[in-house]
C-alpha cells in the first residue's frame, strides 16, 4: 500500500510516499480502507517530534481516519466487518489502509460524508467539549473565536452558532475574515490591528463579551481577557502563534472571571468512556444537521507533506482533508 512515512523528526517536507506492506489487525484491531484523513496543527508537531507525547520512528502520521473496514482482528466485534467508520487512529492515517483499535471506532450514518467526518475529529470535539462541558455556553451569549480562520476557528464558529451564541470572529485578513462570514460567524474583525479592541468593542454593539475561544495564545490572549465582561470565560485552546501568554491574574480577580484549560485529547486519555461519549455528540449531531463539518480543501496523498508544512505556517484557511485513495 502507499503511504507517508516519517523517517526522522523534522520538518514535513522531509517525509516520504513510500510502498509499505498492507497492515494485519492484531488482538482488538480492525483494518480500515482510508477513505479520508482530516489534518491539523498536531499532526506537524508529532511529525518535528514537538507534541507532548513523541510517537516511536518510524511512523506513519495522521490522527483523523474515517474509512470502511474490510478486516477484524481477533476479538472485533465480527458487526463493523464493512461499516464505515470515524477513529481517532493516533498515527497511521496518512496511508492507503490503517490497522486500528475496534474500540475508538464510531459507526458513520448513511448521511454524514467520510471527509466531512474525517474533517471534524478533533476540531469539533475539542470546540464541543471547550463550549458545553468547560464554558457553559448559552444561548445569547457572545463570543470572539481568535485564529477564527483556522480548522480549529472554523469548528468553533460553527459550534457556537448551533448553540445559539452571537460570533465575533478574528482573522488576519479580508480574505480570511470573509471565510469566517461564510462559515456563519456574526461579524469579523482584524486582530493584527493596533486598535483591534476597538474593532471588537464596535461589533458588539453593546453586548458583552462571554467567552472567548483562545487557541492562538500570544499577546492577542491578554487583550481578548481584558475585554471581557464580569463573570466571563476564557478558554484556552492551543498556542499557535508559538507564545504562551501570561496573564495578569488580577484581571480574573476583578472581573470574576474565569480562565479555563480545553484539552480534549487529556480528556480522552484520562477518560476513555468520555471520549466515545464525545464522539458520538459529534456524530449524532452531524446526521441531525445541526452542525455542518466539512473539509476546506483536499488532497491527493502524495501532497500531505506540502499541506502539513502549511499549517505549521499558519498558511492554510479552514481545515484540509487527504483522501488517500487518489
Amino acid at each position: 500500500m502507499r503511504a507517508i512515512q516519517c523517517l526522522a523528526y523534522g520538518d514535513p517536507e522531509a517525509l516520504k510516499l513510500a510502498e509499505l506492506p498492507d497492515p494485519v489487525a492484531g488482538p482488538g484491531e480492525v483494518v480500515i480502507r482510508v477513505e479520508a484523513t482530516g489534518l491539523g496543527f498536531v499532526d506537524g508537531l508529532q511529525v518535528r517530534g514537538a507534541y507532548q507525547v513523541k510517537t516511536p520512528l518510524p511512523f506513519v502520521p495522521g490522527n483523523e481516519v474515517a474509512g470502511t473496514v474490510v478486516a477484524l482482528g481477533a476479538g472485533a466485534p465480527a458487526a463493523l466487518l464493512g461499516k464505515r467508520v470515524l477513529a481517532m487512529a493516533g498515527k497511521g492515517g496518512l496511508a492507503e489502509k490503517a490497522a486500528i483499535a475496534a474500540a475508538a471506532c464510531a459507526v458513520l450514518p448513511d448521511n454524514v460524508e467520510s471527509a466531512a467526518a474525517a474533517s471534524a475529529l478533533i476540531n469539533y470535539c475539542t470546540a464541543l467539549y471547550g463550549f458545553e462541558d468547560c464554558g457553559r455556553l448559552r444561548a445569547g451569549e457572545s463570543v470572539l473565536v481568535l485564529g477564527a480562520s483556522g480548522g480549529v476557528g472554523m469548528a468553533a464558529i460553527d459550534v457556537a452558532k448551533s448553540l445559539g451564541a452571537f460570533v465575533v470572529a478574528a482573522a488576519s485578513s479580508a480574505e480570511r475574515r470573509a471565510a469566517c462570514l461564510a462559515r456563519g460567524a456574526d461579524v469579523a474583525v482584524d486582530y493584527t490591528a493596533p486598535d483591534w479592541r476597538r474593532a471588537l468593542e464596535a461589533a458588539l454593539a453593546g453586548r458583552p463579551l462571554d467567552v472567548v475561544y483562545d487557541p492562538v495564545g500570544g499577546a492577542w490572549s491578554e487583550t481578548a481577557f481584558r475585554c471581557l465582561a464580569p463573570g466571563g470565560r476564557h478558554l484556552v485552546v492551543g498556542f499557535a502563534s508559538g507564545e504562551i501568554a501570561k496573564l495578569p491574574l488580577n484581571l480574573a480577580l476583578l472581573k470574576r472571571a474565569s480562565l479555563v484549560g480545553v484539552d480534549w485529547g487529556g480528556h480522552v486519555r484520562a477518560d476513555a468512556a468520555a471520549g466515545a461519549e464525545l464522539t458520538q455528540r459529534l456524530i449524532d449531531r452531524m446526521a441531525k444537521g445541526r452542525i455542518a463539518p466539512r473539509p476546506d480543501s483536499t488532497y491527493p496523498l502524495a501532497a500531505a507533506p506540502d499541506v502539513m508544512a502549511a499549517l505549521l505556517t499558519r498558511g492554510n484557511i479552514g481545515k484540509p482533508v487527504i483522501l488517500p485513495q487518489n
